[in-house]
């Protein structure tokens, strides 16, 4: 048990710093696409990201260096990395506004549900492949988008591509959305809840959401 709980609190582990340098990409691509316009940069930063994305659960897993902020700093990280994103290419005029809106909609409706489970003793539930998929799609949609702003063949493709991506990726991300919902209903139609004192402590089944007190994991990883 001891080395267990040392384990969730590291913090100078290989993935940690991947995800730190990750989310030290989310301002640089914003500036990249707002100020100077280098798409192509930030087009890179993007790839990076993935990339990195990819690392950090691989050797978390690989080189058991799993932590508790691990498990804070990926989600964040790729929440961010679609927030930075929709905003840049909404002010740029790549996407529609109602895109750059229905998004974090949704998230607000996700931390609307986080004092529901806290009666119960959650704080989260399990992750779940829905969610996943809506991460993958949206990370993979707005770079082609992006790519898509140039001229030629490549860049027609990319397009088409990108916006395939993006209304399967808002599709799986509501409909993860309302999937969670819909559990966080049927887990207060089923559990009695704590008394105010013992709620968020529930011993063997209270969880940390991935985002500290955001709102429930339903898709990151």
């Amino acid at each position: 048990m001891a080395d267990e709980v040392t384990r969730d609190a590291r913090v100078w582990t290989i993935p940690n710093v991947l995800s730190g340098l990750r989310l030290l990409g989310v301002p640089l691509f914003l500036w990249l696409v707002l100020g100077p316009e280098e798409d192509e940069l930030a087009l890179l930063v993007l790839v990076v990201s993935g990339i990195t994305d990819f690392l950090d659960g691989y050797l978390a897993r690989r080189l058991d260096q799993r932590s508790s902020i691990g498990e804070i700093l990926d989600p964040v990280a790729d929440r961010l990395y679609i927030l930075a994103v929709i905003i840049g290419l909404g002010l740029r005029e790549v996407i529609p506004w109602w895109v750059v809106v229905i998004l974090p909609l949704r998230d607000a409706l996700l931390w609307g549900l986080v004092p529901f489970l806290r009666t119960r003793g959650y704080s989260a539930l399990p992750v779940h492949f829905l969610g996943k998929a809506a991460t993958f799609n949206l990370l993979y949609a707005f770079p082609l988008l992006l790519l898509g702003e140039g001229e030629g063949v490549v860049a027609t493709l990319a397009l088409v591509f990108g916006w395939a991506f993006t209304v399967w990726g808002i599709g799986l991300y509501w409909w993860a959305g309302l999937l969670y919902a819909w559990q966080v209903r049927r887990l207060l139609a089923t559990t009695e809840p704590l008394p105010r004192a013992r709620r968020g402590d529930r011993d063997g089944a209270a969880r940390t959401t991935s985002e500290g007190s955001g709102p429930p994991v339903d898709g990151p990883r």
